[in-house]
C-alpha cells in the first residue's frame, strides 16, 4: 500500500484523514515525506516518525487493528466519552486521542494554538456536557495547569472536570503526582511507546490483552496493539520484535523494570541511560528521580557528559528560578539514595530547557549544549 503524507503538526488534517486510516484503506505518513518505494503492508493505518530523543529517528508502522485494539482496551479500563486533544497530533498519544474519540462516536475537541492554562480552559469549555471527559497530558503540561490553578479557580475547575487525565510520555515526578491529587485531578500514569500503540500499562497494571515479561532485566511487551515494525529497516524490526518458541511477537522496550507476581509493572530506567563514572555504573534515570524529589527541581533533566577526571559525569540542567541551596540538596539526596559516586558534577541553569514536540526534554540538544565551550 502507498503512504499518504499528512502534516502531523496540523491536528485538523490528521482528524480528517484518520477515519480512512482506521479502516485500513488509506495509510498515513505522519511527520515525514515517504520516499518512492515506501510500501507498507495491507491494513496499515499510520507510520509515525518518532521523536528521536536518542538521536536515532525511527518510522513506526502501526496497523488499523493495533490502533483499534489499543483504543478498545483503554475504553474498557477507563470508559469511553469525548476527548480533548492537547498533544501534537503527529505523535502516537495524539493519534490515539483522536482515534479513541472517533471510535466512541464523538469528535474530539482540539486545543487551539500553543498549550497554555487559558487555552486548556477554553478547549475544556467546548466539550459536551453530557459525555465523560478525557484528556492526555505530559508532565510539563500538568505542571503548567497546577501552577495556574493555585491562583485561578477556573483552571482547577477545568482540570477536575475530566473523568480521567492520562499522564505519560515520561516519568511523572512524585511531587507533581501529589499536587495533582491534592487539587482533585483524577490522573492515571501511562506507560508505552509508539511501538506499543501508545500507553498500554495504566498505573502499573497492563491493559486487557497486554502481556508483560522481564528478560535479563529488560521489559518486553506482547499483544494485538504492537506495531508491525519499522519502515525500511527489516534488521531493526527483527531485533526489536523477536518471536518466542510459540510464535508470539514481543517488543523489546529497552527499559529496565520488574514484573511482579501479580502481573503489575514497575519501570526503573533505561538500559542505555547509564554512564560509567570513575569505574562505577550510574543510572541517570535513578539520579533524575532522586533530583525530582527536591521541591523546585521537579522538571530538572539529568544528562551524562564526558569528564576529564571521572571519564563520565552527570549534570543537572534546569530553568530558573533556582535557589543556591538546591545544589547541596541535590548532592546530599543523590548520595543518600544511590551512593556518593552517583552525585552529579554540577548544576546548570539555562533560560529554558529545550523540549521535543512530543513534550519530552530534548536530551540530545542538552548534551550538545553542555559540550560546547
Amino acid at each position: 500500500m502507498r503512504l499518504h503524507p499528512i502534516d502531523g503538526g496540523d491536528p485538523r488534517a490528521v482528524l480528517e484523514a484518520l477515519p480512512a486510516a482506521l479502516d485500513g484503506a488509506r495509510p498515513l505518513a505522519l511527520g515525514f515525506a515517504p520516499e518512492p518505494g515506501n510500501e507498507v503492508p495491507d491494513g496499515t493505518a499510520v507510520v509515525i516518525a518518532t521523536s528521536g530523543s536518542s538521536g536515532i529517528p525511527k518510522r513506526v508502522i502501526l496497523s488499523a487493528e493495533a490502533l483499534r485494539a489499543s483504543a478498545a482496551a483503554t475504553a474498557q479500563r477507563i470508559g469511553a466519552g469525548q476527548w480533548m486533544l492537547a498533544l501534537p497530533a503527529g505523535y502516537i498519544a495524539g493519534v490515539q486521542v483522536i482515534g479513541r474519540s472517533l471510535l466512541a462516536g464523538r469528535a474530539p475537541v482540539l486545543l487551539e494554538g500553543r498549550f497554555t492554562a487559558e487555552a486548556f480552559r477554553r478547549a475544556t469549555g467546548r466539550l459536551r456536557s453530557d459525555a465523560d471527559r478525557y484528556v492526555s497530558l505530559v508532565p510539563a503540561q500538568l505542571s503548567t495547569l497546577l501552577d495556574a490553578a493555585e491562583h485561578d479557580p477556573g483552571i482547577r475547575d477545568a482540570l477536575v472536570s475530566y473523568r480521567t487525565v492520562l499522564v505519560g510520555g515520561q516519568a511523572l515526578p512524585a511531587v507533581l503526582a501529589r499536587r495533582a491529587h491534592e487539587a482533585g485531578a483524577r490522573i492515571v500514569r501511562t506507560y508505552g511507546s509508539s511501538e506499543t500503540g501508545g500507553g498500554c500499562v495504566y498505573d502499573g497494571v497492563p491493559l486487557d490483552g497486554v502481556r508483560l515479561q522481564e528478560v535479563g532485566g529488560e521489559i518486553r511487551i506482547a499483544g494485538a496493539h504492537l506495531a508491525t515494525g519499522y519502515l525500511g529497516d527489516a534488521a531493526l524490526t527483527a531485533s526489536a520484535f523477536p518471536a518466542d518458541e510459540a510464535g508470539v511477537r514481543w517488543y523489546r522496550t529497552g527499559d529496565t523494570g520488574v514484573v511482579s507476581d501479580d502481573g503489575s509493572l514497575r519501570v526503573t530506567g533505561r538500559i542505555d541511560n547509564v554512564i560509567v563514572s570513575g569505574g562505577v555504573n550510574v543510572s541517570l534515570d535513578r539520579v533524575e528521580r532522586a533530583v525530582h524529589g527536591i521541591p523546585g527541581l521537579e522538571h530538572a533533566v539529568v544528562v551524562g557528559v564526558p569528564d576529564e577526571r571521572w571519564g563520565e559525569a552527570s549534570v543537572v540542567v534546569t530553568a530558573p528560578p533556582v535557589h543556591e541551596s538546591l545544589w547541596e540538596a541535590v548532592r546530599e539526596r543523590v548520595a543518600d539514595e544511590i551512593g556518593r559516586p552517583a552525585r552529579p558534577s554540577r548544576l546548570v541553569v539555562v533560560p529554558e530547557v529545550p523540549m521535543l514536540a512530543s513534550g519530552k526534554p530534548d536530551r540530545e540538544a542538552l548534551r550538545r549544549m553542555l559540550r560546547e565551550p
